[in-house]
């Protein structure tokens, strides 16, 4: 005998299907325009020449040529920004939300989104320019890429371990810290790293402090020799 359904059961699913975002998602889903045999050869050919380019720029940064790794790493996006999700679906190059996060937030927008081949590399890729910018000290586009990757994935801890060194070299020390503590929470195993970047930073949060208060000293100084001799 089927078990009865109780009226929380039926609210519950009543409100699953009658919700806007799912009603939505469906008539999206049946509208969507079937890609023909000509794009998906495209989409599968931008898909290989992208991995091989990032693959490029991987060697090149291994090898020291941060340059070169950049500019295979743009080339790389020129390839997978915009690229036809539904043709990558086809492919069978669609996967579901499988990156953790702490946030509540940020797992019902992954609920929302499939996550595709093309995302993933993306979030690598980013990733990796975070670390070339990081090399060249070029410490805002250090963050700007980092946070890229982390729009893909908000628990990449390589990322997050990038942006809180970027933010630091510029200062924002409070704002670094709470990054360093976030990677404690998505990868627990890489707290020890966290925490040394976390006491290198306060340390040079410290030298800087005491380099501005001597200043302040000597500018203090000065006035009052300069008062004295009035």
């Amino acid at each position: 005998m089927a078990n009865p359904v109780t009226s929380s059961q039926t609210s519950e699913n009543i409100e699953s299907v009658s919700s806007p975002g799912v009603v939505q998602d469906s008539l999206r889903d049946i509208n969507a325009k079937m890609p023909t045999q000509e794009e998906l050869s495209t989409v599968e050919s931008k898909v290989a020449t992208a991995r091989a380019k990032k693959d490029t720029g991987d060697a090149a940064f291994k090898a020291g040529e941060i340059k070169s790794a950049l500019r295979s790493y743009h080339e790389t996006l020129m390839y997978l920004i915009g690229i036809d999700k539904n043709a990558l679906k086809s492919l069978g190059m669609g996967m579901p939300p499988s990156h953790s996060s702490t946030s509540a937030v940020d797992q019902a927008a992954g609920a929302k989104e499939e996550l595709t081949e093309a995302d993933m590399i993306l979030e690598k890729v980013y990733a990796n320019m975070s670390a070339c910018h990081i090399k060249q000290e070029n410490w805002k586009r250090a963050v700007d890429t980092a946070d890229k990757a982390l729009s893909k994935n908000p628990a990449n801890s390589k990322a997050l371990f990038r942006k809180a060194k970027a933010l630091g070299e510029l200062g924002h020390f409070e704002k670094a810290e709470v990054v360093l503590n976030e990677i404690k929470k998505v990868a627990p195993h890489e707290a020890p790293m966290a925490d040394a970047e976390l006491a290198r930073q306060k340390g040079m949060d410290r030298e800087r402090q005491k380099a501005h208060d001597q200043k302040l000293r000597g500018w203090l100084s000065r006035e009052k020799k300069s008062a004295a001799t009035e």
